[in-house]
């Protein structure tokens, strides 16, 4: 079992990908998203295919895109990481965020990234381009082809720091 990570530019590339993984069967308990919030709670966020220009406010109905988008997936929901201020997150990556938060434990979303197994220096990368306001796509694969599979639809979209790491074993009591 292993999991592979990218980073998304923009909202809409970022939706775009989730697509094709449930156009190609992964499970919305397999598909991790973490975005950082920048407008507000209220707009829960996501469509830059509307190119607004410059300084134009884009209409409150944009924030029930990511509802439509991305609520197919699992366990979305808002979270504040000490340091970082507030992100979207669903999936996998939503409960060991949650953890780290509820524990207070330092390293925010990289110690939360390499408790799921992603490398250490990868983890800080992904941290720093997510308060960049990347977007980190993460997804759950059981064999080498759903792993290929990933990493193609990730790079025909595009996707940035494409990276594969083995999960760590998770002790269940």
């Amino acid at each position: 079992m292993s999991s592979v990570y990218c980073l998304a530019k923009t909202n809409g590339q970022a939706v775009r990908i989730a697509d094709r993984l449930r156009a190609a069967g992964f499970n919305s308990n397999d598909i991790s998203v973490l975005c950082p919030d920048c407008d507000s709670t209220r707009d829960f966020a996501i469509d830059n295919s509307t190119k607004a220009p410059e300084g134009t406010a884009i209409g409150a109905g944009t924030g029930a895109v990511i509802g439509g988008t991305l609520g197919w997936l699992a366990g979305i929901g808002m979270l504040a990481i000490p340091g970082l201020g507030p992100f979207i997150a669903a999936g996998p990556i939503m409960a060991a965020l949650s953890g780290a938060a509820a524990g207070g434990t330092v390293g925010g979303i990289s110690g939360a990234l390499i408790g799921l197994g992603v490398p250490e220096y990868e983890a800080q990368r992904y941290e720093g381009k997510l308060k960049d306001g990347h977007i980190l796509l993460s997804v759950h694969t059981e064999t080498s082809a759903q792993t290929a599979r990933v990493r193609q639809i990730f790079s025909e979209e595009k996707a940035e720091d494409i990276s594969t790491g083995a999960e760590v074993a998770v002790a269940h009591h």
